[in-house]
Formats: structure tokens, sequence, C-alpha cells
């Protein structure tokens, strides 16, 4: 008996660091229920013919899975009432034999292959129990039913669908007391009786997660990447925030450059409005009639720019007398003034006339006989 007590002990023991040493959350009190119904057979292992003595059985089971592995019970076996054994007389009831007891279960699938976080859809399981065993019927040496201690070993093959478990569950149960009045206990293949039963179980809501193992070194690890993003989160955040502040102020810009009114700037070209030239006849200073448009142009401008001024610079050609043809070029650019003042009403104080003698700047020698006006923006 202290064999057995152990080496269920030991069952116990083992199942429970199997499932220890799994990465398994464990869960709450109420998880992990089933409930079942078992039906099947059962008949004496010696002293009555086996077959022929078998009647059948019924009852029901309630279980508590603690581990993976590991799993307690209780559970209820009625005989039915169809036969007697060893002369005994039938019964008055409708079962001449009860028992009721404890059973730690080990599935031998989790204990050696280990938990891989997801019901198998076939295991077996090692089973081992204790309980009260009563007898209905009397012998011819005991006038009243009688009690007894009982042990019961079996294996459980399941066949799980979905919360549905299928079994079947060959057991041998041990009558360990006779009928409680003999003052030793002990296995006696006498007393013993196999059962055979099929039975249907459903596993209530639950079942038992799979989570990492714990490693500090891992976290702190983790966390400094975590802090490093986060940084690197913050630093990015205020990028964008300076981006979308330029966004708004180039926004703004935009609209105010378009909401704003056209502002026409007139600017004197260098090269083409701000000069202007007036060309003359061989030895001659007067100003031709096809050459008073470009003076008109110049006053023009002058009469809208109030600040403006010109720059005369008179020429003469390489033709002639040299000193005659320096004279000629002032006059030249003072005949310009000349009708600027008289025709235009410019004043003297924004027209600047000057000689510069014999000009080189065409190639076509009657072009340098021109006084060159350059106007200067206000």
């Amino acid at each position: 008996m202290k064999k057995m007590i152990l080496a269920a002990l030991a069952i116990v023991v083992t199942g429970a660091v199997s499932a220890s040493g799994q990465a398994v959350e464990q869960p709450g009190f109420f998880d992990n229920w089933s409930l079942g119904l078992d039906g099947g057979v059962t008949t004496p292992l010696k002293n009555n013919p086996f077959f022929k003595s078998m009647r059948g059985v019924a009852g029901a089971h309630i279980q508590k899975q603690i581990t993976p592995t590991f799993a307690v019970g209780a559970e209820g076996l009625f005989g039915v009432n169809t036969s007697s054994w060893k002369g005994r007389t039938h019964s008055s009831t409708v079962f001449d034999n009860s028992y009721i007891g404890l059973y730690g279960a080990v599935d031998l699938f989790n204990l050696f292959g280990g938990y891989n976080c997801i019901m198998r859809p076939f295991n077996i399981e090692a089973v081992a129990g204790a309980g009260w065993g009563h007898e209905y019927y009397t012998s011819s040496d005991d006038a009243d039913p009688w009690n007894y201690f009982a042990t019961k070993v079996g294996v459980n093959f399941n066949y799980n669908v979905d919360n549905v478990t299928f079994s079947l569950k060959p057991s041998v149960l041990w009558n360990m007391s006779g009928n409680f009045k003999s003052s030793s206990l002990g296995y006696n293949v006498n007393r013993a009786t196999f059962n055979f039963v099929a039975s249907v179980t459903y596993r209530l809501p639950g079942g038992f997660e799979c989570v990492r193992p714990y490693d500090q070194a891992e976290v702190d690890a983790l966390n400094g990447e975590i802090n490093v993003l986060r940084d690197a989160l913050a630093a990015q955040t205020v990028a964008t925030d300076a981006a979308v502040a330029d966004l708004a102020a180039c926004s703004a810009a935009l609209d105010s450059c378009m909401n704003r009114k056209p502002v026409v700037v007139e600017k004197v070209n260098n090269q083409y409005n701000s000069v202007r030239f007036v060309f003359f006849r061989i030895g001659s200073s007067a100003i031709t009639a096809d050459q008073r448009p470009n003076i008109e142009m110049i006053a023009d401008y002058m009469a809208s720019h109030p600040k403006s001024k010109v720059v005369i610079k008179g020429y003469a050609s390489k033709d002639g007398n040299y000193d005659f043809n320096i004279k000629l070029a002032q006059r030249r650019a003072e005949a310009v003034k000349t009708a600027l003042m008289k025709s235009y009403k410019i004043p003297a104080s924004r027209i600047v006339a000057e000689g510069e003698g014999i000009g080189s700047m065409f190639e076509e020698e009657s072009w340098n006989r021109v006084s060159i006006c350059t106007l200067e923006a206000d």
C-alpha cells in the first residue's frame, strides 16, 4: 500500500514539475473544469467467469486540469443489478454495487513530449485513485450490505474534438479491506474487478496560455531599444513640427503674394530704353526732322519720371579738320540739350551735355556723327 501511495505521489510531482517547466500561464480556480458521463461493463478478475459475469456500469465524473500534465477529479460508478456473484442474492435496488472516489490523472504525452500550447487530438492518461465502495446485496456470511475502502488504477485513451473528449477507460478496482471487518489492507486479486468504460466529457471554457519565459536581461535590452526609439520619435516630432511651421509660413507667404495687387516696376534698360541716338549730317549740329522722334522719346520719359536725368555725349567723325570736329562734338551735345529745354521744358539741372570729340563706336563712319543720350532712372 505504501509503495502504491509513493508511486502515485511521484507521478503527481513529476507531472507538476513537467508542467511548471513549460512556459504556461497558470489559470484561475474556475478555469479548466470538465464534466462527463461514463458507461461500460465490469466483471470480477478471478473466481467468476470473466465474460459471463459482466454487467453494466454507469456513472459520472468531474475533473479539474491543474496543469497541462496533471489533473484531479471525482467520479462515481454504479453496477447495474443484473446478476449475482459467488452465491450472493440480488439486491433490492437498481444497482448492486457502487464506487465513489477521487483520482489523479497524468497526461503521458505532455509529460514525456512536452506541452506544445495546443490540445492534442489524441492523448493517453495514467490514472490512479482511491475511494469508498459499497455492496448492496448480502452474502451467506454477511447479513447486511457492506462497505469497503477501494483503490483504482487505469489508463484513459482520449480523442479530443474542440471542447468534447471521447474516451475509452480500462481500469482495475481493488477492494482493499473486504467488508471493513478485516484489520489489514492489501491488494488481493480475489477482491478485484476489471472495468471497461466509455465516456463523453465536455470541457468548460478556459485553457492554458503559453507565455515566453521572463528574462530580465532581455527585458532591459528591449527597454533600452524602446527608449532609443522614443528619443528618435521625439526628435522626429520636433523636426516634423518645424517642417509644419515652415510649410505654414510658406503657405501664408504664398497667399499674401497671390492676394497682393501687381506692382508695375518700370526699369530703364541700359541697352534699349535708356539710350537714344540722335544722328547729324557731316559738319552740322542742326537736328533734322527725322531725328526729332528720338528727342521726344527722351522728353516723354523724363516728363513721366521727374527725378530722372539724361547724359548727352556728342561725337564727330574723322572727316575734316580735327580741331573743328572737337568743337562740333560739343555743339551737337548742346543742340540736343537745347531742344529738350526749349521744346519740352526739361530743366537744365537734369541735363548733362558733354563733347567727346572724335567717335569710333561704329565701323560706318557716318554713324559716328551722333549724340548718344543715356537716361538715368529716378
